[in-house]
């Protein structure tokens, strides 16, 4: 079977997975979301590794175009004068946010081989926050929520704050802190960061100019 019919494959039973959500609201509690994280997990587990590698160059052309799509729409969907009414509260929330989430790289990071600054460097690569943010921060509002629109305009300001500040964070730290270090180097620094759980977000990938 060809890649391209296993890519519309899946699209389909993703599609399906969060429809039934609706279908089946009121007769069985079902996540429509979970679904297709479990469907992706189950594909990984059980098929060869060249055939999830090769699904996932599929999907990620599939993104460039989507990512697109995707950002547009939720900046459509804010309205500023709630961004600008959440102020400090919501910048604090989302340092807060951050603090725990760089906690939980370093604890993910504790029974690896890399140094303190190495681990220093993936805490700042985790640091930018956007895709899940941007796919699920307008779901309240879809829904009617009276909290709609401050919970979009806090996920995008999250956006805005962690994004530039994790990009320009890798791109001004990663000399010093992976300097000397050979490719097999680098291969052993980004499977620790593929042991990192983390959420549909954009995070900047690894900067490999070093090498």
């Amino acid at each position: 079977m060809r890649n391209s019919t296993k890519v519309i494959i899946v699209l389909g039973v993703s599609f399906l997975l969060v429809s039934a959500e609706t279908w089946l609201e009121g007769v069985v509690p079902v996540s429509g979301l979970l679904a297709v994280v479990s469907m992706a997990c189950a594909v990984k587990v059980k098929c060869a590794d060249s055939v999830t590698r090769r699904l996932a160059e599929k999907f990620g052309k599939l993104w460039l175009a989507a990512e697109v799509v995707l950002f547009v729409l939720v900046g459509a969907a804010v309205d500023i004068s709630y961004t600008l009414a959440a102020g400090g509260a919501a910048v604090f929330m989302i340092l807060l946010a951050l603090v725990f989430r760089s906690a939980g790289v370093l604890l993910c990071l504790v029974r690896t081989e890399l140094d303190r600054r190495e681990r220093l460097f993936c805490v700042i690569a985790y640091l930018p926050k956007a895709t899940v943010q941007a796919a699920i921060g307008s779901v309240p509002l879809a829904m009617g929520l009276p909290c709609g629109q401050i919970v979009l305009s806090v996920a995008v300001a999250a956006i805005v704050i962690t994004a530039p500040a994790g990009a320009f964070g890798m791109d001004l730290t990663f000399r010093r802190l992976l300097s000397h270090y050979t490719p097999e180097k680098m291969c052993d620094i980004l499977g620790a960061l593929s042991e990192v759980p983390h959420e549909l977000s954009a995070s900047h990938p690894v900067d490999t100019r070093s090498t």
